[in-house]
């Protein structure tokens, strides 16, 4: 081979990797994926697509149908795999060797032969199809995607969104939405606030009046806490354990986990108005109209009320399939339990020095005899017995924390140091720091920005504990939401900045691309009317 030969052949290489560079489109995806590999080329296919899947991956492919109908107006042939030569435009493979350790990684393949799809887990592929959904483009009537394979999985275990149904009732369809929006983003958990001081609104048989008493108030308190102005509106509305089982489905196939939180011992007004006797004055009240911290607690020295709230949670456990439940456990006023000869009482019965002590040891209860139950309890911090309040100051807990160790410690107040000690003792938990991930709080107190820049693991925590931070939840909490419009003002856009914060390594998130990404999902919301607050 003479040189001149070999210099063209070397400029020639030279010059396509140039293209190449030129030419290659890269992803835009959101969350950030794990590892991203570019291959020279594209795969085209136009509005004739094939899918072809497993038998078990049945519901999976028809999602991901109407996952691209809804995205390009395309209707795709499905059809079951019969053999290994059996192939589609898109290809999806269940194989339990593909990321064998990452239940909910996949691998996104593009080449000039189709599109493949391949995880563990039928979480893993319906999360290798939201990439996808990101990254196909049309051009001249048809459809391209760059060639490439994805390999990714997520960060943390607990990617979630809280809403507050109990303040304000929302409905099903509105959770549903929300439920799609949680899976285009790689969101696994939805976190239900089902009870409240303001309303009860999961429907149990065995305590009828819960719903039909509970689940209503006359009037809602508005424009801001202790406004002392009010709409003069009744509102109201519960779900029915069959909307429940309906609700429960339409997530499990989106593989999101629904985990219902249902009050003890404070946020108790609602049941308390339903059955006057779990009170401790045992006096009549209403459900409340007005918002804060309520003076009506669980009388937890009743042996009958620990038999209601057992009973609840039976009917809850049979509805959810979920192994976590959320017992609240935060902002409890010890007032009645201060006032209470029956109360004090008990507490001298068992050596509590403290109202903090009774709460903890009501706490201690519950979680073993949840635990014994198959299900582990979860509840914000005060569960610890740490003070975070000011009007639980001079009220703090010395004995010892008898949680069930497999207690889930929800961190969502007080100093940070609280988590590396909670942490420290053994439990795992999960972060929703509020100053952070509040929905409710306005764009000036934690713009997108905030939200992104948010990392669930606490600065000084050894190494090897950082596998006790499940991951982190996002709260939208509905004392002043009405409606799903002026939801959505506060939920999106920064939704996407949490998501983005649960899936993807804190050392992989880049706030610029973040933003270039998000591009494809503030388009898409638009198309849907979903109308969002401040990108900036």
């Amino acid at each position: 081979m003479n040189k001149k030969f070999k210099t063209n052949i070397f400029l020639i290489a030279i010059l396509g990797l140039v293209s190449y560079h030129v030419n290659a489109s890269e992803y835009s995806i959101l969350p950030q994926p794990d590892k991203i590999e570019y291959v020279w080329g594209e795969y085209s296919f136009g509005f004739d697509l094939s899918v072809v899947y497993p038998i078990e991956l049945v519901k999976e492919s028809q999602l991901i149908k109407e996952w691209l109908t809804t995205d390009f107006v395309i209707n795709p042939v499905l059809r079951q795999k019969k053999d290994e030569g059996h192939r589609g435009n898109i290809n999806l493979v269940l194989d339990s060797n593909i990321l064998p350790n990452q239940k909910e990684g996949y691998i996104l393949d593009i080449n000039n032969e189709g599109i493949t799809i391949k995880a563990n887990s039928k979480a893993g592929i319906i999360y290798g199809a939201q990439s996808l959904r990101q990254i196909i483009q049309e051009r001249d009537g048809r459809f391209v995607v760059q060639n490439g394979t994805i390999t990714d999985y997520p960060a943390f275990s607990w990617r979630a969104f809280m809403l507050d149904d109990a303040r304000n009732f929302l409905g099903k369809e509105v959770v549903k939405n929300m439920l799609d929006e949680m899976v285009a983003l790689k969101m696994n958990t939805f976190h239900w606030h089902l009870v409240d001081d303001q309303g009860w609104r999961i429907e149990i048989k065995k305590y009828p009046k819960l719903t039909e008493v509970g689940a209503f108030r006359d009037s809602t308190e508005i424009n801001h806490f202790h406004s002392e102005i009010y709409d003069g509106k009744p509102h109201g509305g519960f779900y029915t354990q069959e909307e429940i089982k309906e609700i429960i489905k339409y997530a499990s196939d989106r593989n999101i986990q629904i985990v219902p939180e249902i009050e003890m011992p404070g946020h108790a007004s609602a049941s308390i108005a339903a059955y006057p006797w779990l009170g401790v004055s045992g006096k009549k009240i209403s459900v409340p109209c007005y918002y804060g911290v309520m003076y009506d607690v669980y009388d937890v020295s009743n042996p009958r009320v620990r038999t209601f709230l057992q009973d609840v949670l039976e009917e809850v456990f049979a509805l959810f399939p979920s192994p976590v439940i959320h017992i609240g456990g935060d902002e409890v006023r010890y007032n009645q339990w201060t006032e209470s000869k029956r109360v004090s009482e008990y507490m001298k019965q068992n050596n509590l020095k403290t109202p903090a002590e009774l709460q903890v040891h009501f706490t201690n209860q519950m979680s073993n005899w949840i635990s014994g139950k198959g299900k582990k309890m979860m509840g914000w911090n005060e569960i610890t017995g740490e003070t975070v309040h000011d009007y639980q100051t001079g009220n703090e807990a010395s004995i010892g924390n008898e949680l069930s160790p497999e207690t889930i410690v929800h961190f969502w107040k007080g100093d940070p140091s609280l988590i590396n000690k909670t942490i420290n003792k053994g439990y795992n938990i999960v972060n929703s720091y509020h100053v952070y991930t509040y929905l409710d709080y306005d764009y000036n107190s934690i713009p997108l920005s905030k939200s992104y820049s948010f990392n669930p693991i606490p600065e000084g925590i050894d190494k090897e504990k950082e596998k006790q931070v499940l991951g982190l939840g996002c709260q939208m909490w509905c004392e002043f939401i009405q409606d799903e419009k002026s939801m959505n003002k506060k939920v999106f856009p920064r939704i996407a900045a949490y998501a983005e914060t649960g899936w993807t390594k804190n050392e992989n998130k880049n706030y610029s691309r973040f933003k270039n990404s998000l591009e494809f999902f503030l388009n898409k919301w638009k198309k849907k009317g979903i109308e969002f607050g401040p990108t900036l």
